[in-house]
């Protein structure tokens, strides 16, 4: 069966990003041999299935950015939506799961982590910016910031016609995407910082504004980015199937990945959990604060 003209195309025009991918690659192995070293030391804390998932998360950032799927981003509307949610919702989720910040320490080599990373680490001034990157607050605004002016006529276009753009956009859709998650997933050892329970209208609130994000797309009468309207089409999709087709993908797996885990986290809090008091055993309501042990992990 031959491909479409169009797609056939498309493909031959993709080249590999070697860069994106060398460093994709060198991220993971550094992750690797760090974890080899910690899950000797701590192999419950950093067991197998901490490896699979930033190995996933890699495998997913691949796939979004570095993959023939970058190809087809600029036919189809539906295929950047994919490519967005990969970066914003699957990715940042399966990296931080993996408990990356002590593993890519203890991959590095000895001394670039003593003496140049040590001393920056430390500083009161970078503990403090990162203690303020990841206040909840702050990375929620900037979560939603990003999504919604990413999602503008001008700025998604100005993405559309330039490669470096383009590559800016994705950059801040993973990086605002690690800041939300941070304090949902709240990788060992940091700290959480706001009562548990608040994660669910955290979860929630960002549910809504991707709805009604989606619901632009999805009912609009007119196409959001004129440029899809001169792109080649591919199996006679008419560029207004394909925009509905999009908003529908950020609606509906988009709310799963925000609705499922409030569900988990308000199940954390409210299950029995129980208690031994002498040789007696009781079930005691609510999970209480080790209900934040990370909804990932």
């Amino acid at each position: 069966m031959s491909l479409n003209p169009i797609l056939k195309l498309a493909l031959a025009s993709w080249t590999i990003p070697r860069g994106t991918v060398a460093m994709l690659l060198l991220t993971a192995a550094i992750y690797a041999r760090g974890f080899g070293k910690l899950h000797v030391q701590m192999p419950q804390r950093f067991s197998l299935r901490r490896l699979a998932a930033f190995m996933s998360g890699v495998a997913i950032l691949l796939i979004a950015i570095a993959s023939p799927l970058a190809a087809l981003d600029d036919l189809l509307l539906r295929v950047h939506m994919i490519q967005h949610l990969m970066l914003m919702l699957v990715a940042p989720v399966l990296i931080l799961t993996g408990l990356p910040a002590i593993a890519m320490l203890r991959g590095l080599p000895t001394q670039l982590s003593r003496s140049v990373l040590g001393p920056i680490l430390r500083s009161r001034k970078v503990r403090a910016l990162f203690s303020w990157l990841t206040e909840p607050i702050v990375a929620w605004i900037a979560f939603t910031a990003a999504t919604w002016i990413w999602h503008t006529r001008g700025a998604f276009q100005l993405a559309l016609q330039s490669e470096g753009w383009h590559a800016f956009e994705h950059a801040c859709f993973f990086a605002t995407a690690l800041m939300f998650w941070w304090p949902v997933v709240q990788p060992w050892p940091s700290v959480q910082r706001w009562p548990r329970w608040t994660m669910v209208p955290y979860l929630v609130l960002a549910d809504a504004q991707n709805s009604v994000l989606a619901a632009l797309f999805t009912f609009s009468n007119h196409l959001l980015y004129p440029l899809y309207a001169n792109a080649p089409r591919l199996g006679g999709i008419s560029p207004l199937d394909d925009q509905i087709v999009a908003g529908a993908i950020m609606w509906v797996p988009g709310s799963l990945f925000f609705l499922v885990p409030a569900a988990i986290i308000m199940f954390q809090i409210l299950a029995p959990r129980n208690l031994t008091i002498g040789n007696s055993r009781i079930a005691s309501v609510g999970g209480g604060s080790r209900a934040a042990d990370s909804v990932a992990g």
